[in-house]
């Protein structure tokens, strides 16, 4: 319905709309434009402007037809895909079938990816071309959220991106699209240029250029939109909002997000880890995180409260969970991990650490809404029950990778479940890491229980909602008792735009230009 009201604004808007740029300032930088390289919020909505996918999601993550303009399951393991017709690339070439098909078999191949696509491709086992118009995927077992997972895997053009890497769409020889706009120029980490595709099937769009900069420094960005330099911003600081609520030249669009904050604790290693010490600097022999006191004691010694309030002045939500209240499988019988540092000192001396120990949590410094604040705040906590923590943050370009390769023995993320269920986080972040099962994607901590594993193989075959949503619930439950990571809380999300404009947020977070319209 959303969609429809703003598909219905768009197509009033006046001629003169069509000549304006809009200028939009990200907090995260998109790190490729490759839109199978890795699966982050940053990525994704650079993506969204320039390719489609078969199902799309509106801002409220409820699905709706995208290139395909209809699908059903034709038997119980086999799912039928009727394609958009007349969609063309933006190089004029037609958009079929084979291109499905090369979509869905590339995000396993590609390589030295962060996080990779491959777990929402994991049921396909084989994908059937019966025409131009018209394909067919076949799963080893009946799988009711194929149509929602295949909302994340971008579509591209074979003819453009067959034997070309990552690097190509960098360069833009491998970046066609079908989507709203066309890239004219990349320049990672910094500045994206597009150009309004007049060819789109879908909704008019109000602005014939957009820049997608990036302006990782909270002051900066807010600076930048009340000058008048940029048009839109995400991530607006929580220490500003108060403000800027104020400010007749600016509007606020804010939404409960999907995303949680937590931490995990590295382990892939049995032994000692690196920058984990007894307190005269000595590697431990073991690795402590394998024990699950000590993951409860950390857990107990956080105070979400005290995070929300102070850290994100409001603009979050205490969580011990990653579904948010209000979606369809969140838990409620899982509560918030109550405050207690007693307790958790306790926790520590029955796992032999009566004194504690040395570590170091790894954070990014410009990916999250206060992310190097909040890992500062924790690392504060867990000190006091005697676990001296330092806290080492870094710039996601640097983090990501590093984390990817298994460096840090802790350290704080983010993930949004955009598919609106708990199975993304369970197949992606804490599902057993094996690459030929297409799961743990980004699992960087590879953290491994095969009974969660097998709760949720279970949920994806289950056809009807309230049964899928039980199963999930019980798999929050586990990880929750074993203490998968420890969950801080979710985000709320925000936007501001200069006055004369209305954005439609997003519960997923993503920041696009197509949200953006001139005010009625």
């Amino acid at each position: 319905m959303r969609r429809a009201i703003l598909a219905t604004c768009l197509s009033l808007l006046p001629a003169l709309a069509g000549a304006q740029t809009l200028t939009v300032a990200t907090g995260a930088p998109p790190t490729s434009v490759d839109p199978h390289y890795y699966n982050a919020a940053p990525n994704f909505a650079l993506s969204m402007h320039i390719f489609d996918r078969l199902v799309e999601r509106d801002a409220e993550v409820k699905p709706y037809p995208g290139l395909a303009a209809s699908w059903e399951a034709i038997e119980p393991t086999v799912w039928e895909f009727r394609l958009r017709p007349g969609v063309t690339w933006h190089d004029g070439q037609p958009f079929t079938a084979e291109d499905v098909a090369f979509s869905i078999a590339r995000p396993p191949l590609v390589p030295n990816s962060p996080a990779s696509f491959s777990p929402f491709v994991r049921a396909i086992k084989r994908t059937e071309v019966i025409d131009p118009l018209t394909v067919r995927f076949h799963t080893a077992a009946p799988h009711p959220l194929l149509p929602v997972e295949l909302g994340s895997i971008a579509i591209v053009a074979r003819h453009a991106v067959e034997g070309r890497g990552t690097e190509d769409f960098n360069a833009g020889r491998a970046a066609i699209g079908t989507g709203p706009y066309r890239i004219t120029s990349a320049v990672p980490g910094d500045r994206f240029e597009l150009a309004r595709n007049p060819a789109w099937f879908g909704p008019a769009q109000p602005w014939e250029r957009v820049t997608y900069r990036v302006v990782a420094n909270d002051t900066a960005r807010v600076s930048a939109l009340l000058a008048g330099d940029v048009d839109v911003i995400d991530q607006v600081p929580s220490t500003d909002l108060a403000r800027l609520r104020r400010d007749s030249r600016v509007s606020i669009a804010e939404v409960q997000g999907l995303r949680l904050i937590f931490i995990a604790f590295d382990r892939s290693r049995r032994g000692n880890l690196p920058q984990v010490t007894d307190n005269a600097g000595n590697p431990l022999p073991t690795n402590p995180f394998d024990d699950l006191r000590v993951r409860r004691a950390l857990t107990i010694a956080v105070n979400r409260e005290a995070l929300v309030d102070r850290v994100m002045e409001g603009a979050a939500a205490p969580a011990g969970q990653w579904m948010p209240r209000g979606t369809t499988t969140h838990a409620p019988d899982v509560p918030v991990p109550a405050f207690d540092p007693e307790a958790a000192r306790r926790l520590l001396a029955e796992a032999g650490y009566p004194d504690g120990f040395r570590m170091t949590l790894f954070t990014p410094n410009d990916r999250y809404p206060n992310d190097a604040r909040t890992a500062q705040a924790v690392a504060q906590m867990w000190t006091r029950i005697g676990v001296r923590t330092a806290v080492e943050a870094l710039p996601w370009t640097s983090f990501s990778v590093r984390s990817s390769r298994q460096e840090f023995p802790l350290r704080l993320a983010g993930w949004g479940s955009s598919t609106g269920e708990a199975g993304s986080f369970l197949i992606s972040v804490i599902g057993t890491f094996d690459r030929r099962a297409q799961r743990g994607a980004a699992n960087a901590a590879r953290y491994s229980n095969p009974a969660l594993d097998a709760l949720t193989d279970r949920a994806a075959t289950l056809l009807k909602l309230e049964d899928r949503a039980a199963v999930l619930q019980q798999a929050i439950r586990l990880a929750t008792d074993d203490v998968a990571m420890v969950p801080l809380f979710n985000i709320a999300n925000a936007w501001a735009t200069r006055r004369g404009l209305v954005h439609e947020p997003r519960m997923d977070e993503r920041t696009v230009a197509m949200g953006t319209r001139p005010a009625p």
